[in-house]
C-alpha cells in the first residue's frame, strides 16, 4: 500500500461524526492537493461491509477487505467513514460501481444529523470539517 493511500485513509478516519470533507480536502491533507480523483479511486476500491443496510450503531468498527481479496492490516482494519467524503459542491457523487450507492451515503449522513436534499446536495459550508492532520 502506498504512503498516499495510508494518509488518505488515516485522514478519513479522523473526520468527526456530523462533518464532511471534499475529495480535494482529503488529497491536500494527504500531501497531494491535485489528487482528488485518486481519493475517489481509493474509496471506490474499498469493499464495504454494510451490505446495503444501515447499522444501528455506526460506532461499531466493521472489518472489510479490498476487492482484490487482500485483508486490511494495521489501522486499515479500523472503521473508514467513507460517506463523510463528498464533492466540493456539496453533492454526493459516488457512482453505481460502489458496493453502496448514493442513497446509502445520504442515509448515513442523515443518521449523523446532516440534512441532505432529495437531489443529494447538502450545505457543505455548514457541515465542512476544517481541521487537518
Amino acid at each position: 500500500m502506498t504512503d498516499f493511500k495510508q494518509r488518505v485513509l488515516k485522514f478519513i478516519q479522523s473526520i468527526p461524526k456530523g462533518k464532511v470533507v471534499s475529495y480535494g480536502q482529503v488529497a491536500a491533507n494527504a500531501g497531494s492537493p491535485r489528487s482528488a480523483r485518486q481519493v475517489g479511486a481509493i474509496l471506490r476500491n474499498l469493499e464495504l461491509s454494510f451490505s446495503g443496510r444501515i447499522d444501528s450503531d455506526l460506532k461499531t468498527p466493521r472489518k472489510g477487505r479490498f476487492r482484490k481479496g487482500k485483508p486490511f492490516s494495521g489501522f486499515l482494519s479500523e472503521f473508514v467513514p467513507w460517506w463523510r467524503v463528498i464533492n466540493n459542491q456539496g453533492v454526493i457523487s459516488i457512482k453505481g460501481n460502489w458496493t453502496a450507492g448514493k442513497e446509502l451515503q445520504k442515509q448515513l449522513l442523515e443518521k449523523e444529523g446532516i440534512k441532505v436534499g432529495t437531489n443529494y446536495k447538502l450545505d457543505i459550508n455548514k457541515y465542512r470539517w476544517l481541521a487537518s492532520l
